[in-house]
C-alpha cells in the first residue's frame, strides 16, 4: 500500500501561539494511517516541538532573514524535491510566498489557511496586503479561513472567489481541557488560589497584537470603580514577551503589583485555566482564539475584545461579555460585573463548556482537515486519469 501521503506544513516560526497549536493539533489528533506530516518554520523551530506526541515527524528550520523570501526558495526547492509532499499547507501571510515554490515544485496540493491578522493590518484594510494576496493567489488550490470574518475579507478586498475558500473552526481537546470537579483548582507556584481569592486571568504571547496592557490598565480601573474588589479579586497574566514588564509596570505604579502575578511562560496552560474564575481576552486583533476555546472548554466566562472571530465564540450575555477594543473603562467595567457577580459568571463558564462541546470539538477539526486534503488529492487524481 506504500506510506501515507505526506503534508508540509509551512509557517513562519514554530514558537508558541495559537496558530503554531493548531498545528499541533492536527498532527496529534490525525489518524495516523490518514497522513504523514513534516513541519517548515521559515525562521526557527523552538523547544514548542516538543509538543508534537509522534517523534516522526520532521521539524525543519529555513532561518530565513527578515524581508523578502527570495534566500530561502532554494533551501526550500530541495525540501520539495527531496520529501515530494502530496500537499503544501502554508498558513498566514508570511508562509504564502512560498506557494509558487511549491507550484514550480509540482507539489499536487497546495493550500492556504488564514489565521488572523497582525498589528500592522489589525483590520485588513491595506491595499498592500489585499495585493501580494491577490498575487499569490493563482498558485493557490484551496483557501482555509478559520473564521467568517476572515473568509469574508478574503471573498471581499482580496477577490477570492467563494468556491475556493472553506471556512473550517479551531477545535478544542475537551478532555485536555476540562472543568475541576470541585471548582478552580491552586496553580502550582502561585500566590493566590480559590476560594480565598477570585482569579480573573489571561494566558497568551505577551505581544502588541495581545494588548496585555489594557487588561492591566482595565484591572486598575476595576479596583477603582470597585474598591472591595481589592479584598478577593487577583489578576494572573501568563505569558512572555516584550508586554510583560510594561503591565507589571503599570500595576505596580497604581499599587496594585501585589493583587497580580505575572509568571512569565508555562508549559501548564490546562492546569493555569482551572486555577482561573473567568478568563480575559484583551486583544486588538484575532482570528479564531485558541486560548478562548480553551477556557471555554475548561468551564470559564469570558470577556474577549469584539474583534476578528471572538464574536463568534463568546455569546455576549451568555457565555461571557465582548467589550470594544481598547476601551479600558469598557473592560473595568466587564470585569466589575464579573468579579461582582460569581454565581452568574459560573453559569456563563457552563455555557460556554456546552458551546464547545456542541460546536467546537477537536475531532470536528481534525474531521474537516482531513476531508479537505482527501478530497483535493482526490480531484487531483481524477484531473490527471482524464488528462
Amino acid at each position: 500500500m506504500g506510506d501515507p501521503a505526506l503534508v508540509m506544513h509551512v509557517l513562519h516560526r514554530f514558537d508558541t501561539g495559537g496558530l503554531e497549536n493548531g498545528v499541533v493539533n492536527l498532527i496529534n489528533h490525525m489518524p495516523r494511517g490518514a497522513y504523514r506530516h513534516m513541519v517548515v518554520a521559515l525562521t526557527e523551530v523552538t523547544d514548542f516541538r516538543h509538543r508534537l506526541q509522534h517523534a516522526d515527524v520532521p521539524c525543519v528550520a529555513l532561518h530565513k532573514p527578515p524581508g523578502h523570501g527570495l534566500k530561502v526558495y532554494p533551501q526550500l526547492w530541495h525540501l520539495l524535491r527531496r520529501h515530494r509532499p502530496a500537499i503544501v499547507h502554508t498558513r498566514n501571510l508570511a508562509a504564502l510566498e512560498m506557494q509558487p515554490i511549491a507550484w514550480a515544485a509540482r507539489v499536487p496540493v497546495r493550500i492556504h489557511g488564514e489565521h488572523g491578522r497582525d498589528v500592522d493590518d489589525l483590520h485588513g484594510t491595506k491595499r498592500h496586503y489585499q495585493r501580494v494576496r491577490r498575487l499569490y493567489s493563482p498558485f493557490v488550490q484551496r483557501y482555509v479561513a478559520l473564521s467568517r470574518d476572515l473568509a469574508g475579507y478574503l471573498q471581499g478586498p482580496v477577490g477570492i472567489a467563494p468556491g475556493r475558500i472553506e471556512q473550517i473552526y479551531n477545535g478544542v481537546d475537551a478532555e485536555r481541557f476540562a472543568p475541576p470537579p470541585a471548582g478552580a483548582a491552586p496553580i502550582a507556584g502561585a500566590p493566590f488560589a480559590a476560594p480565598a481569592h477570585w482569579l480573573l486571568g489571561t494566558v497568551g504571547r505577551m505581544q502588541t497584537v495581545k494588548h496585555q496592557t489594557l487588561l492591566a490598565r482595565a484591572f486598575v480601573r476595576a479596583l477603582e470603580l470597585a474598591p472591595a474588589l481589592r479584598d478577593r479579586t487577583r489578576l494572573v497574566m501568563v505569558g512572555e514577551g516584550p508586554l510583560r514588564d510594561q503591565a507589571q509596570a503599570i500595576l505596580d505604579e497604581a499599587g496594585a503589583g501585589a493583587l497580580a502575578w505575572l509568571p512569565g511562560e508555562r508549559a501548564d496552560v490546562a492546569d493555569v485555566m482551572r486555577g482561573l474564575n473567568c478568563f480575559v481576552l484583551p486583544s486588538l486583533a484575532e482570528g479564531i482564539s485558541n486560548t478562548i476555546l480553551e477556557a471555554m472548554a475548561t468551564g470559564l466566562p469570558v470577556v474577549a475584545t469584539r474583534v476578528g472571530g471572538n464574536a463568534e465564540l463568546v455569546d455576549h450575555g451568555r457565555t461571557g461579555e465582548l467589550v470594544p477594543t481598547d476601551d479600558v473603562d469598557a473592560l473595568a467595567q466587564a470585569l466589575v460585573r464579573m468579579a461582582t457577580d460569581p454565581a452568574r459568571a459560573a453559569a456563563m463558564g457552563q455555557a460556554g463548556r456546552a458551546e464547545v462541546e456542541r460546536r467546537f470539538s477537536l475531532q470536528a477539526m481534525v474531521a474537516a482537515y482531513q476531508g479537505l486534503y482527501d478530497r483535493q488529492l482526490s480531484a487531483v487524481g481524477e484531473a490527471s486519469g482524464g488528462a
